[in-house]
Parts: structure tokens; sequence; C-alpha cells
């Protein structure tokens, strides 16, 4: 295919604030996890949540779409410039050829819990300052960040768990080729999936999950003498529909998508410097991931697994994992894979819980969701 430039790009989660305090997490393997001490839930696990978003207030046109996700989504946005290279890329295309392309899993859902506490306790009636079009609805989130930006292009919204920031860039893809533009924490816990301390990918002893929340933001158009940065050159969709939330045993869904990344891109898999794997760290996400890398890419690939430092952020993750590994290209750094001490030798992954400093030129991004929602990218540092 041809290669998209990311020109532009910002992120927020519970690691850092901005691409530099996210790198520097990720190269010195520092976490943002902590003890969850959220509202309302009252659960023995850490979570990943971003300092400071309750501090945003969104006014104006804005005040309608006041709700943890779009405040998180504002900081997002405040960071690394990212405002005002939108705004130069409206001078180059016009603010209805750039398409605003989100991932989410739960969109506004703690404004709807929020009311629910507040119903009256005679009728159920929800309370009248709720908002559901502006909080909860999964296009709140586009709706937010195009009236933000003073966008008028195409607008989506996508929601297939945890693949669905990284499937956006699979859309955007597809629409310049086309033309046209360039319940959580109880619901996991119900599947026995949170662990009660920081998450380990890919450890022998790893029990589970650590929930996060990040906002990640990126600019890609095609590229030009104006428009240069590090390229998307591949990406990989399936939908394998193994189980509702179980991921294939044999990670066949997830590896069709890697192999279609590696094919879109005309590479092989020995020109991979590492997968940054979706890595979970319950124990058969962790184990069928393995396997696919292993089935795509040879005995022993390369593997780093990140959510050690920010949690899982659900339909964030793919936009998480896109930012960790521009840093890794930029810096030029393998990050170590976070909590890890002793690698699970069933995985067969080459995996290290040391950092290593060596030049990067091209890694895949994995992120799969319930139901078979699987993605890979593949990003390649600029020449």
């Amino acid at each position: 295919m041809d290669p998209l430039a990311i020109t532009a790009h910002t992120l927020t989660s519970a690691a850092g604030t901005g691409i530099a305090a996210n790198a520097e997490a990720l190269r010195n393997g520092t976490s943002g996890l902590r003890a969850c001490d959220l509202e309302r839930v009252n659960l023995d696990t850490y979570v990943g949540r971003v300092p400071g978003v309750e501090a945003i207030a969104l006014e104006g046109a804005l005040a309608p779409f006041q709700c943890r996700n779009n405040q998180l989504a504002e900081l997002g946005l405040r960071q690394d410039g990212f405002v005002d290279a939108v705004a130069a890329a409206v001078e180059r295309h016009g603010a209805d050829r750039v398409a605003v392309l989100l991932g989410t899993s739960t969109s506004g859902i703690a404004a709807t819990e929020a009311a629910y506490h507040r119903r009256d306790p005679q009728t159920g009636a929800l309370p009248p300052d709720y908002d559901y079009q502006h909080t909860q609805n999964m296009f709140s989130l586009a709706d937010f960040v195009a009236t933000r930006l003073g966008l008028s292009g195409p607008a989506l919204v996508v929601s297939t768990a945890c693949s669905s920031s990284a499937k956006v860039f699979a859309d955007a893809r597809r629409y310049i080729a086309a033309g046209l533009c360039g319940m959580t924490l109880y619901g996991f816990n119900a599947l026995q999936l949170v662990a009660a301390q920081p998450c380990t990918p890919l450890d022998r002893d790893r029990t589970g999950i650590s929930i996060g929340e990040a906002a990640g933001f990126f600019l890609l158009e095609r590229p030009s003498a104006d428009a240069r940065g590090p390229l998307l050159i591949g990406y990989g969709e399936s939908s394998d529909a193994h189980h509702m939330s179980a991921p294939h045993p044999e990670g066949l869904g997830a590896a069709t998508a890697l192999q279609q990344a590696l094919d879109r891109a005309g590479r092989q898999g020995d020109e991979i410097d590492y997968v940054l794997m979706h890595a979970t760290a319950t124990p058969a996400n962790d184990r069928s991931e393995a396997r696919a890398l292993i089935h795509r890419l040879g005995l022993n690939p390369r593997a780093v697994g990140s959510k050690g430092l920010t949690g899982h952020t659900l339909g964030a993750a793919g936009a998480v994992g896109v930012a960790q590994v521009l840093a890794s290209l930029a810096g030029g750094f393998v990050p170590a894979t976070a909590g890890l001490r002793h690698p699970d030798p069933e995985l067969g992954l080459d995996a290290r819980a040391e950092t290593e400093d060596r030049p990067v030129r091209r890694v895949l991004v994995n992120a799969f969701g319930f139901g078979g929602n699987n993605c890979s990218l593949l990003l390649e540092a600029p020449q």
C-alpha cells in the first residue's frame, strides 16, 4: 500500500502527559499504575488513572460535552502542539477535508452511571440534566473533537472493544485512498480478568489486567515535502468471532491481521525489529498472541508488552501502542516489558526486562478486542 505520514501526534496516559513524559516512562519502565481509588469502585486492583482530568472544564459551546471521556480528550488535545498541527492541516486542505476518526470502547459511560445514582426515588426517572447525546453516545467523542477543532469533514467513532483506536488507522488509509479526506472495572472483574496487583504482561506469574485510560491523537497525511514523519506502511484487520470475550487459542485471527499488515507493506517477518504486543497479562490472551507471532514471524520473535506502564486502556489501547512505538522509533530503543520478572518459557518469545538502546526501523503494533476484533499496524521510521 502507499504509506501515510504521521505528521503530528500526542499521547496522554497514566504514565505521563504528553509525548516526552510517556517516552521517558517507556524508556525507563516507570509505571503509572496505582491502587484503585475510583469513586464507587471497591475492588482490590490497580488502575491507570490519568491525573488532572477532573480539573478540565469544558465551557461555552463545549459545555454540553462535559464528562470524563471528553475531559480526557481535551487534556490530550492540549499537548505537544497538536491543535496547532491540525490548524496547519486545515490551512493546507480545508476544514471539510480533515476527518475525525476516533476509537473508544465505553465513551462517557461514567456520566450515565452517575445519572443512575441520582434517579428519582419514586419514578426512577433520570435527572433532567443528564445528556446522553453529548456524553455516553459513542459519537460524542468525535462530535466533541470536531467541534473543538472547528472541523467539518467526515467524523466517526469506531467501537470494537480494545482494537478500536488501532482500526481507525486502517479507516484513515481507506478514507484518504477514497479521496474523501485526508461499567468497565466491574464488567472485567466479572469476567475474572482483573489483577489485584499491577499487571505483568508476558510474565510466568501473570494473573490479569489493570484497567487504564488514555487519549492519543494522530494526524495522517499523504507523504510530501510538507508532510514528513514516521510512516504507517501496513495494516491488517480480521474478525475471527471465536468467542464473545476469549481469544482464539491458536491466535488464528490475530495471525491473519499480522500477515495482512506485512503483505500490505511488502515486508517479511525478519524485517521487523520487534512487535509491541497487545499483551493484556491474562494467561490465555498472552498465550494466544504469542502463538500468532510465532506462526507468522518464526521462533523466538522479539516482543514487548507495555500495559504495565499505562494499564489496559481498552478502546485507546491501539493509540497508546502507536504513540509508544513512535517514541521508540525516534529515540532509538526497544522498550522493556514493564513488570516482567520471570519471562514465561511457554510463550516462546524474546521478551526482556531491560530497555535495549539500538536503532529501530520497523515495528508491528497489535490491538485485539473482544469478539475477535483484531488489528495489526506496521510503522516505519522516516528515511
